[in-house]
């Protein structure tokens, strides 16, 4: 009885300081996302962010092969500098790949460093589709998730260093109890449920993005029906990163009506854009492969930031710019 006490006194003491130390980091480093209105804490400079984008970025080119499909790469450029035209950032320098793998996957780094793997497009089923993916994974970068997760992080070790110091004189199994809480409860009670809420906020800004852009906004919730269905079992929504495909459906559905306003005061409209699949790109010819330095030069990207499976496992990724701070707790 008595170390169920110590242990709930423990851990209502975890609770509180972690209130205090996310409402200190409120006062010194807060901003508003774009388009959801949201408040952000970031204390990790902006151009500090873009330079680990853009490293991060030559470290995936540097490993991955590159597509050869002359269709994903202008159809990727195409939707993406659209995309671009719309997000706010002329001063981004934006650059859109294709990586040739079967993986379900995408990604934008700060600073308009976006690539799309060839494993998606069958799934997108044609430009709107694409431009679904492709604003979710911009909208990340816009609203610097990446930089906001770094601040998080700082802030759960910040404290953990301060847990541990506050039981050091404690005996190992409670300090042991102590740590597998503070681990347990900053898991499911703070990084998961704002991982969960960037997603949706990301899905949310891309919703408006795409429509400003000129794509029908109807083909969001339609393309991730279409990818629920590639996937096995899923975790309980509450242990995963990502909402569940079909929360993430009707949210979406949820906000076309506000969506389709933005598409209809588009300067052009494309309905869902061209289709992936034609029978023109069906033939060989048409799909005739040349080398990756020609089909994809950086000139070739530029304008005038995960799309990940929900499975009963993590999805494979690509280099993280914003990898996590050293755990506290590691001896």
């Amino acid at each position: 009885m008595k170390q169920i006490m110590t242990t709930t006194i423990a851990y209502s003491h975890l609770r509180f300081l972690i209130a205090a130390l996310v409402v200190l980091a409120t006062f010194i480093g807060c901003r508003t996302a774009p388009i959801s209105g949201r408040k952000q804490v970031i204390m990790i400079p902006e151009q500090q962010e873009i330079e680990m984008g853009r490293q991060a970025y030559e470290e995936v080119l540097a490993e991955e092969k590159l597509s050869t499909n002359r269709h994903y790469i202008e159809m990727v450029n195409r939707v993406g500098k659209r995309i671009a035209a719309v997000s706010g950032k002329d001063d981004y320098d934006w650059e859109f790949r294709v990586i040739s793998s079967p993986t379900m996957n995408a990604f934008a780094l700060p600073g308009g460093k976006v690539a799309i793997y060839e494993g998606i497009m069958p799934i997108c089923e044609n430009e709107a589709g694409l431009a679904v993916v492709m604003s979710h994974e911009i909208a990340h970068a816009l609203a610097r998730h990446g930089g906001e997760r770094m601040t998080q992080q700082s802030i759960v070790n910040g404290l953990g260093r301060v847990v541990e110091y506050a039981s050091r004189n404690r005996e190992q199994k409670k300090r042991d109890r102590i740590r597998a809480l503070y681990g347990i409860g900053t898991q499911y009670g703070f990084t998961l449920p704002y991982s969960r809420k960037q997603e949706s906020e990301a899905d949310q800004i891309g919703l408006m993005l795409m429509a400003r852009a000129g794509y029908d906004p109807t083909e969001a919730p339609r393309f991730w029906r279409r990818f629920s269905q590639q996937n096995g079992e899923k975790p309980p929504e509450f242990m995963s990163t990502h909402p569940s495909d079909e929360h993430r459906a009707a949210d979406l559905q949820a906000m076309l009506p506000e969506a389709y306003k933005e598409y209809e005061s588009a300067p052009e409209q494309y309905a869902l854009g061209q289709p992936i699949f034609t029978s023109e790109t069906l033939n060989a010819g048409a799909l005739a492969k040349q080398s990756p330095a020609q089909s994809q030069s950086p000139a070739s990207a530029a304008t005038t930031n995960k799309i990940q499976p929900a499975s009963g496992s993590e999805p494979p990724s690509y280099p993280d710019p914003f990898r996590k701070y050293p755990d506290p707790f590691k001896k």
